[in-house]
């Protein structure tokens, strides 16, 4: 009977191999890397030799690797692009995730292709475009409620991937053109410098300052833990965490998190099944908290629910510990359920609403004594950004992932039959004559040693889940010889593994299905003449060239984004239309300005360079 089940993919980042493979082993169904070239994080780049290690390690356990080359291309670029994914795909990997539909264009080997976050994609007419075109998968926008998503499930057929953890572009993604604009540096380019993070006052028309030196760009970081149920009714079939620069340590915490979380949801859902195999053995306890964060938003899954900015400080604050309630000479205390130790780091915003920080020299109970005390005041609320305790926990042990096997081995006419069966139902079967053989003087001694020596599976990605012995006389064997045999049908096993999980072929083909629209803007971000053929060749009659092959001479929108200032000041237009008197509002800093605009009926904020 055919598997109806909808397969479920906890997609992990992975800065380099080390990452990958930790990010694997504590759970993930798939990882996401960049190549030697081309990807939106440009200190994120992997040699072919370590991304074709990555795949051999996750195609064990029937994951996947996906090859992020999702920034635009110049037309010097594109051949070097498509050599690099015809290259990556002869090292295995499953899938490629793309920005540039100039690549369309080009002679792709047969592999699916994943529409980048990049792309823009939040509208169920673009949806659609996308998986009539030939997109496998698609990042949706993180911006989109949990009832866009619902509505764009139930008018695709199209695997959905969406973010649910980690930095938040404050622009929707791929529409973000304040770095171009203001040093050349394109997000769209893998070369963002997060203009976005800095200190920025906000005046109104009367040149009131509403802000004054405050991150008013700068968001909380994505938790999406409450609404993982949610997300999987809506329809998300692959759950993202964002990350390709963060360390190991990060990886593997929030892999092994978000792990935890779905098989929770997976387990009471006979709909839904994991999209890989193994069990992850993993030696600490995850928390996000942490984890490098700003603190947490789960942004508009829920619509305009939270507060989603971050604007005292872009920087991590870690977990919330408690407040303080004595301060002595040299030490404070703070009143935290939570165990402190020596070198764990501390933050807290001083009365400017700055964030500063500390180390603890020493700690008895919730007595803090610090390598200084300035600004610490009674009543401020304290938090941790770096626990040693729980670094050295998740550093100390490797998290390891298993596949489970049936161990079963037969005796017929002094010819031994060893098979091994594994959770995902693969069978290997290997012989051995013992022909020689001479009958055993004890056969429970030989019993015992049979099934410790059949379950020695110590280097290997498996663990005996059962070991059977089925003997029509009981020979003494040798045990040199069994574990031989275990060795060669383990490395068969492993060999039919990877053949079973070599990734799918799939040809993309060239279609003329119409695009939505039939004028395409900068914001289409066309920056070679194959993406500009693709376009065409899909009904768009005009075709404006993108910002980074041609930059808008005059004031242009350089950011549009779901958050709003004028919400977040309490004076959103559609509840307060007498804060209509305070427009224009300017955006500044001491570089660069900005004038900002307001879509309120598709409560948006728009920012343009003056």
């Amino acid at each position: 009977m055919k598997d109806e089940k909808r397969r479920i993919e906890l997609l992990s980042p992975a800065k380099n191999l080390e990452c990958g493979i930790s990010a694997i082993n504590n759970g993930a169904d798939a990882v996401y890397i960049g190549g030697p070239g081309f990807g939106a994080r440009k200190q994120a780049g992997n040699s072919l030799a370590d991304i074709g290690k990555l795949v051999n390690h996750a195609h064990l356990f029937g994951a996947k690797v996906y090859l992020a080359l999702n920034t635009l291309l110049m037309d010097s670029e594109i051949e070097a692009a498509n050599q690099l994914i015809h290259k990556a795909y002869d090292t295995g990997i499953d899938a490629v995730i793309i920005q540039d539909m100039g690549l369309l264009q080009t002679d792709l080997p047969p592999i699916p292709i994943h529409a980048s976050t990049q792309t823009d994609n939040r509208s169920v007419e673009k949806v659609k475009f996308l998986e009539d075109v030939g997109f496998d998968q698609v990042v949706l926008a993180r911006e989109l409620s949990l009832h866009q998503i619902k509505s764009i499930s139930a008018n695709t057929s199209v695997a959905l991937e969406y973010f649910i953890h980690g930095a938040l572009c404050v622009c929707y993604s791929g529409q973000c053109y304040m770095s171009a604009a203001i040093n050349g540096r394109s997000a769209n380019r893998g070369e963002c410098a997060q203009p976005c993070r800095l200190k920025y006052s906000l005046r109104d028309r009367n040149g009131e300052l509403l802000y004054k030196d405050k991150h008013l760009l700068s968001l909380k970081d994505l938790n999406q833990t409450p609404n993982i149920d949610e997300l999987l009714n809506a329809g998300i079939s692959s759950f993202k965490i964002e990350g390709r620069l963060k360390d190991k340590e990060y990886v593997s915490n929030i892999t092994a998190h978000y792990r935890n979380q779905l098989d929770k949801v997976l387990d009471k859902n006979t709909n839904l099944a994991r999209a890989s195999v193994g069990v992850s053995k993993v030696p600490f306890i995850p928390a996000p908290d942490k984890s490098f964060n700003r603190g947490f938003t789960e942004y508009f899954a829920h619509d305009r629910k939270d507060q989603v900015w971050s604007i005292d400080s872009p920087k991590a604050i870690g977990e919330k510990l408690g407040k303080v309630v004595k301060i002595n000479k040299d030490s404070f205390v703070i009143d935290t359920e939570h165990e402190l130790n020596n070198g764990d780091g501390l933050c807290f915003y001083s009365k400017r609403k700055d964030l500063q920080g500390l180390r603890i020299n020493t700690v008895s109970g919730n007595v803090i004594s610090p390598n200084q005390m300035a600004g610490i005041r009674l009543g401020v609320e304290v938090y941790r950004n770096h626990d040693i305790a729980f670094q050295k926990e998740i550093q100390k042990t490797e998290s390891k992932r298993e596949i489970g096997l049936d161990i079963v081995l037969k005796e017929r006419e002094k010819v031994l039959n060893l098979t091994i069966t594994d959770d995902s139902g693969i069978i290997t079967s290997s012989e051995l004559s013992i022909s020689d053989a001479e009958p055993a003087q004890n056969i429970q001694k030989l019993s015992d040693q049979l099934h410790k020596q059949l379950g020695k599976l110590g280097n290997t990605p498996y663990y005996a889940k059962n070991i059977s012995l089925d003997f029509d006389d009981h020979w003494f064997v040798q045990m040199s010889k069994i574990t031989e045999l275990r060795r060669q049908i383990i490395e068969q096993h492993s060999l039919e593994r990877l053949r079973i999980n070599a990734p799918k072929e799939l040809d993309f083909k060239k279609t003329n299905i119409k695009f939505p629209s039939e004028q395409l803007d900068f914001k289409a971000n066309v920056t070679n003449k194959k993406a500009e053929e693709f376009y065409k060749q899909h009904g768009v009659l005009q075709v404006d060239w993108g910002f980074e092959k041609n930059a808008p001479k005059h004031s242009i929108e350089v950011m549009r984004t779901k958050h709003c200032l004028l919400f977040m000041d309490g004076k959103c237009l559609k509840h307060h239309p007498q804060a209509n008197k305070l427009l224009p509002l300017t955006l500044f800093n001491e570089k660069d300005q900005y004038t900002l605009d307001f879509d309120c009926k598709a409560c948006e904020m728009k920012i343009f360079k003056d």
